[in-house]
C-alpha cells in the first residue's frame, strides 16, 4: 500500500456506501489523528482504537440521521497525494463548499482543520477535504 490516507478515505467511503454501520481500519497516528478530527466535527458517531497485533486498528462508528438515513458525511475527497504533494499557506486556505466544509491540513504543530491552521497562522500539506 501506498497512500494509507486514500485507503483510509476509500474504506470509509465503501462502508458509506453500503450503509454499514461500523468500519474497522488498519491504526497509524496520522490516522487517529484524521479520526479525531472528524468526531470532533460531528462526521462521525464514535471511535475506539483496538490494539490487537502490532499496528492495531480504528473502529469507527458512522453517523446516520435517524429519520432519512442519509450519512452525515456526503463526500471524502482526498487531495494531496504521494505524487503530488499540495501545500498552502495560511492567507490562502481552501474553503469548502463556502466554509460549510473542512479541508485536514498536517501542519508543523500537528493535523488540524483549514480554520484551525488559519487562527494560528500556519500552513501545510492539505490531505483531504470533508463535507
Amino acid at each position: 500500500m501506498t497512500d494509507p490516507i486514500a485507503d483510509y478515505l476509500t474504506r470509509l467511503r465503501n462502508a458509506i456506501g453500503a450503509k454499514h454501520r461500523v468500519v474497522e481500519i488498519p491504526a497509524s497516528n496520522l490516522k487517529k489523528e484524521i479520526t479525531k478530527i472528524l468526531f470532533e466535527k460531528g462526521y462521525i458517531l464514535n471511535f475506539k482504537f483496538v490494539d490487537d497485533g502490532p499496528q492495531g486498528t480504528i473502529k469507527v462508528a458512522l453517523k446516520y440521521d435517524t429519520v432519512n438515513k442519509v450519512n452525515a458525511i456526503k463526500k471524502l475527497e482526498r487531495v494531496s497525494t504521494p505524487g503530488l504533494r499540495r501545500y498552502v499557506g495560511y492567507k490562502n486556505m481552501p474553503r469548502v463548499i463556502n466554509g460549510l466544509g473542512i479541508a485536514i491540513i498536517s501542519t508543523s504543530k500537528g493535523v488540524m482543520t483549514d480554520k484551525e491552521a488559519s487562527v494560528s497562522k500556519i500552513g501545510g500539506e492539505v490531505l483531504c477535504y470533508v463535507y
